[in-house]
């Protein structure tokens, strides 16, 4: 009796501090950007190359003019891989004749893995490597996880941020691209 008393009380402690904790990061704004070191309504950085898996290079200067998405990700996440298909069938198959790029940006893995990952999961899109993460770490803390997707309009401009993959957030990105690429003055911020 003592012994489930205590194991109680102990699972009561626990569960109070978690509480407690996820409430004061919920009220930490500096906690609540995930990992972003970007904003919607700032410009995109753009002082940096794609080197794509099928050997070519572009830039986000290059682009400029199109609506851009650019899918953080790598192989070993299985949340990435839960989502690319929806990106695949959902946005670029939708909208790539549309003024669209979406490009899977890899997160530091060797370009033979990068094409076997892209090859299983009958991706379409490019895919650009990614090494030491330095892309990545434009838009987000590198300490910070990859399943996110930055939203770009024709002029450079961030106009929406996902992270990991969640249904609504990524109902609510298919607006947005919908929006941006059948709308071409639309602004979104």
């Amino acid at each position: 009796m003592n012994n489930k008393l205590l194991l109680i009380i102990y699972l009561f402690l626990i569960t109070s501090i978690t509480t407690q904790a996820q409430t004061a990061n919920s009220n930490n704004p500096a906690l609540n950007d995930r990992g972003y070191l970007v904003k919607t309504g700032e410009q995109a950085p753009n002082d940096f190359e794609f080197a794509l898996t099928d050997g070519t290079k572009t830039s986000l200067k290059q682009l400029r003019g199109k609506v851009v998405i650019l899918q953080f990700t790598a192989s070993w996440c299985s949340v990435c891989r839960e989502e690319m298909p929806h990106l695949q069938a959902q946005v670029w198959n939708a909208y790539k004749n549309k003024g669209l790029v979406l490009i899977g940006v890899d997160r530091d893995e060797p370009l033979k893995k990068v094409q076997k990952f892209q090859k299983d999961m009958k991706i379409t899109y490019n895919v650009a490597l990614d090494p030491g993460a330095n892309i990545f770490g434009r838009f987000a803390d590198k300490k910070s996880g990859v399943t996110r997707n930055v939203v770009i309009d024709r002029d450079g401009r961030i106009v929406y941020l996902t992270r990991l993959y969640d249904e609504q957030e990524f109902a609510s990105m298919l607006k947005v691209i919908d929006n941006l690429i059948n709308n071409k003055n639309a602004r979104v911020n």
